[in-house]
């Protein structure tokens, strides 16, 4: 059973009963599934906690709610928490003290861990301990304690972003891949019956082609096109709501909303395509650069819209295309 601390947001919590909560409701990433349940019946079998494991890859793929369905299918308790709430080293120690054998911690964004929690981490996951110390300067002295044989489930969307050292301390590392337009497609279906909407055959599948190829994305949509549907449709959403829809909040038929064309836009028009270097890239569209290396750009990288060379980032021909612009002469552009 999950025993995730309570989140008073209401769209975590909405975005909570979306999630599956086995294997048999979670769709896509099937190699990844199929090795983890492999994992997780040995670890059973022979009475211990499952080995360490670390899911990294673009945001919205999945990452919490394997975790989830890890907890679940164990039947431990799962404890949410992510890199930057971790700010000292008592704050992680506060909560492996309170765990229990075989449960899961979940830690969220693990590449922000600050190093003073970080070093904490290494002698939980390896010795099931803590070092702690007590006092200051000559009269310091340092203190062990046991902690019950858990589980670390680290996700992270920058995997260049951890160190070597926790790295090599989880047994099991998996890549979470972006999802195909079928698979996409039955997670809209399934969160559909859950919200008690009736959403058409071809309306889901136009959904599923501008959901970026990520569920999170996509229940998003359709909680929108719930919305547009209850107003303006009778409650069910057909291909009218969702091209309405789509257009009343900025979503081409590639998926590519307001920000993205923006990006892509000042890369093209503003840089003549590149090669631009990313943090010129984030100040002339006032934007973040970690924003654009984790949320903008895989998706365009997919797309085929632009490519990361050693000198910066460069558009390719079809970026060109798809501002109906006349392709440069520049070879490096013509991929």
């Amino acid at each position: 059973m999950v025993d995730a601390k309570p989140n008073s947001d209401e769209l975590n919590q909405f975005d909570a009963s979306l999630r599956p909560r086995n294997f048999e409701e979670y769709i896509g990433q099937k190699d990844l599934k199929k090795n983890l349940k492999v994992f997780l019946e040995a670890a059973k079998r022979r009475e211990e906690s499952l080995e360490h494991t670390l899911f990294y890859g673009p945001p919205g793929l999945g990452k919490t709610t394997l975790a989830t369905v890890l907890a679940n299918e164990l039947g431990v308790n799962l404890r949410i928490t992510s890199g930057p709430a971790l700010e000292k080293a008592g704050d992680l120690a506060a909560i492996l003290t309170n765990l229990q054998s075989h449960d899961l911690l979940f830690i969220d964004e693990i590449h922000r861990l600050k190093t003073v929690v970080e070093e904490v981490l290494y002698s939980a996951m390896e010795d099931f301990a803590i070092d702690l110390v007590l006092g200051k300067g000559p009269s310091a002295k340092t203190m062990r304690l046991n902690i019950p044989r858990f589980t670390l489930v680290g996700a992270t969307t920058k995997f260049s972003g951890l160190s070597a050292p926790l790295r090599d301390r989880f047994g099991s590392v998996f890549r979470l891949d972006f999802y195909e337009n079928e698979e996409i497609e039955k997670i809209l279906e399934r969160s559909a019956r859950i919200l008690d909407v009736a959403i058409e055959k071809d309306a889901c599948a136009k959904l599923a082609g501008c959901a970026r190829a990520t569920p999170r994305i996509a229940n998003r949509l359709l909680r929108r096109m719930r919305d547009f549907a209850q107003i303006n449709h009778a409650g069910v959403i057909h291909s009218k709501v969702v091209a309405e829809g789509l257009s009343a909040l900025g979503v081409d038929e590639l998926g590519l909303d307001a920000h993205d064309r923006r990006i892509l836009e000042i890369l093209v028009k503003k840089f003549g395509g590149g090669p631009v270097s990313l943090n010129t890239l984030a100040a002339a569209a006032s934007e973040e650069a970690d924003t654009i290396e984790t949320v903008i750009e895989p998706f365009l990288l997919q797309l085929g819209f632009l490519n990361r060379t050693p000198r910066g980032r460069v558009a390719t021909a079809r970026a060109f295309e798809y501002f109906g612009l006349e392709i440069p002469e520049n070879p490096k552009l013509r991929i």
